[in-house]
Protein backbone atom coordinates (compact mmCIF):
# COMPACT_ATOMS: atom_id res chain seq x y z
CA UNK A 1 0.00 0.00 0.00
CA UNK A 2 -1.08 2.73 -0.34
CA UNK A 3 -3.47 2.16 -3.38
CA UNK A 4 -5.41 5.06 -4.50
CA UNK A 5 -8.73 4.09 -6.70
CA UNK A 6 -10.03 7.11 -9.15
CA UNK A 7 -13.25 6.49 -9.88
CA UNK A 8 -14.68 9.13 -12.82
CA UNK A 9 -17.58 10.27 -14.66
CA UNK A 10 -16.88 9.06 -18.10
CA UNK A 11 -17.96 12.14 -19.32
CA UNK A 12 -14.65 13.06 -17.91
CA UNK A 13 -12.64 11.16 -20.64
CA UNK A 14 -12.17 13.21 -23.05
CA UNK A 15 -10.82 15.59 -21.86
CA UNK A 16 -9.06 14.76 -18.73
CA UNK A 17 -6.12 12.84 -19.30
CA UNK A 18 -6.77 10.10 -16.48
CA UNK A 19 -3.57 8.22 -17.12
CA UNK A 20 -1.41 11.41 -16.78
CA UNK A 21 -3.67 11.64 -13.11
CA UNK A 22 -2.44 8.51 -12.74
CA UNK A 23 1.19 8.61 -12.96
CA UNK A 24 1.39 12.24 -11.37
CA UNK A 25 -0.64 10.42 -7.95
CA UNK A 26 1.93 7.66 -7.99
CA UNK A 27 4.78 9.99 -7.95
CA UNK A 28 3.87 12.40 -5.39
CA UNK A 29 2.97 9.16 -2.82
CA UNK A 30 6.70 8.05 -3.57
CA UNK A 31 8.22 11.37 -3.02
CA UNK A 32 6.86 11.29 0.55
CA UNK A 33 9.32 11.57 3.11
CA UNK A 34 9.25 11.70 6.95
CA UNK A 35 11.48 14.05 8.66
CA UNK A 36 14.34 12.07 8.83
CA UNK A 37 14.20 11.59 4.96
CA UNK A 38 12.86 7.68 4.64
CA UNK A 39 10.20 6.91 2.64
CA UNK A 40 6.48 6.90 3.70
CA UNK A 41 5.16 4.42 1.26
CA UNK A 42 6.93 1.83 -0.15
CA UNK A 43 7.21 2.25 -3.99
CA UNK A 44 6.59 -1.56 -4.93
CA UNK A 45 2.71 -1.01 -2.68
CA UNK A 46 2.13 1.85 -4.66
CA UNK A 47 -0.78 1.36 -6.94
CA UNK A 48 -2.76 4.14 -8.92
CA UNK A 49 -6.32 2.61 -10.93
CA UNK A 50 -8.54 4.83 -12.53
CA UNK A 51 -12.10 3.87 -13.43
CA UNK A 52 -14.63 5.44 -15.50
CA UNK A 53 -18.10 5.05 -14.70
CA UNK A 54 -20.56 4.78 -17.56
CA UNK A 55 -23.78 5.36 -15.97
CA UNK A 56 -24.10 8.10 -13.54
CA UNK A 57 -26.07 10.86 -12.11
CA UNK A 58 -24.19 13.68 -10.64
CA UNK A 59 -26.52 16.24 -8.81
CA UNK A 60 -29.89 17.31 -10.82
CA UNK A 61 -28.55 15.03 -13.30
CA UNK A 62 -27.53 17.01 -16.37
CA UNK A 63 -25.17 14.79 -18.56
CA UNK A 64 -22.44 17.84 -18.29
CA UNK A 65 -22.69 17.60 -15.01
CA UNK A 66 -18.91 15.61 -13.37
CA UNK A 67 -17.84 13.44 -10.33
CA UNK A 68 -14.00 12.29 -9.65
CA UNK A 69 -13.52 10.38 -6.39
CA UNK A 70 -10.34 9.38 -5.42
CA UNK A 71 -9.97 6.86 -2.19
CA UNK A 72 -6.58 6.63 -0.76
CA UNK A 73 -5.71 3.18 1.77
CA UNK A 74 -3.10 2.91 3.69
CA UNK A 75 -2.16 0.49 6.20
CA UNK A 76 -2.10 1.81 9.43
CA UNK A 77 0.55 3.55 11.84
CA UNK A 78 2.21 6.66 9.92
CA UNK A 79 2.25 10.08 11.64
CA UNK A 80 -0.86 11.78 11.55
CA UNK A 81 0.40 14.78 10.14
CA UNK A 82 2.89 12.87 6.98
CA UNK A 83 -1.00 11.62 6.00
CA UNK A 84 -2.05 14.97 6.36
CA UNK A 85 0.53 16.22 4.14
CA UNK A 86 0.43 13.31 1.74
CA UNK A 87 -3.08 14.10 1.52
CA UNK A 88 -2.74 17.92 1.14
CA UNK A 89 -0.17 17.11 -2.00
CA UNK A 90 -3.11 14.68 -3.42
CA UNK A 91 -5.25 17.77 -3.47
CA UNK A 92 -3.49 20.22 -5.11
CA UNK A 93 -2.20 18.20 -7.42
CA UNK A 94 -5.92 17.20 -8.55
CA UNK A 95 -6.76 20.47 -8.28
CA UNK A 96 -4.37 21.55 -10.48
CA UNK A 97 -5.17 18.86 -13.00
CA UNK A 98 -8.84 19.30 -13.33
CA UNK A 99 -8.76 23.12 -13.24
CA UNK A 100 -9.23 24.13 -17.00
CA UNK A 101 -12.34 21.34 -16.88
CA UNK A 102 -13.74 22.73 -13.41
CA UNK A 103 -13.57 26.21 -15.02
CA UNK A 104 -16.00 25.37 -17.38
CA UNK A 105 -18.27 23.28 -16.34
CA UNK A 106 -19.79 21.43 -12.77
CA UNK A 107 -17.57 19.18 -11.25
CA UNK A 108 -17.29 17.62 -7.61
CA UNK A 109 -14.13 16.34 -6.49
CA UNK A 110 -13.81 14.04 -3.49
CA UNK A 111 -10.56 12.64 -2.01
CA UNK A 112 -10.57 10.55 0.94
CA UNK A 113 -7.71 9.01 2.51
CA UNK A 114 -8.67 5.26 4.64
CA UNK A 115 -6.17 4.14 7.49
CA UNK A 116 -6.30 0.92 8.84
CA UNK A 117 -5.89 -2.75 10.03
CA UNK A 118 -7.60 -4.82 7.74
CA UNK A 119 -9.61 -8.00 8.72
CA UNK A 120 -8.08 -9.91 6.11
CA UNK A 121 -5.14 -8.88 3.87
CA UNK A 122 -3.05 -11.70 1.99
CA UNK A 123 -0.42 -10.62 -0.88
CA UNK A 124 1.62 -12.15 -3.41
CA UNK A 125 4.09 -9.79 -5.25
CA UNK A 126 7.38 -9.94 -6.39
CA UNK A 127 7.25 -6.10 -6.98
CA UNK A 128 9.08 -4.80 -3.69
CA UNK A 129 12.04 -6.43 -4.62
CA UNK A 130 12.63 -4.42 -7.53
CA UNK A 131 12.95 -1.34 -5.42
CA UNK A 132 15.09 -2.77 -1.71
CA UNK A 133 17.60 0.33 -1.52
CA UNK A 134 15.59 2.94 -3.27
Amino acid sequence: MPHIVVQYTANLDPEAAIGTLCRTLAGIIVAQRDGAGARVFPIGGTRVLAYPTPHFAVADGAPDHAFVYLNVRIAAGRERALVVATGEALIAAVRSHFAAIFASRPVGITLQIDEGAPVFDAKHSNLHPLFEGR
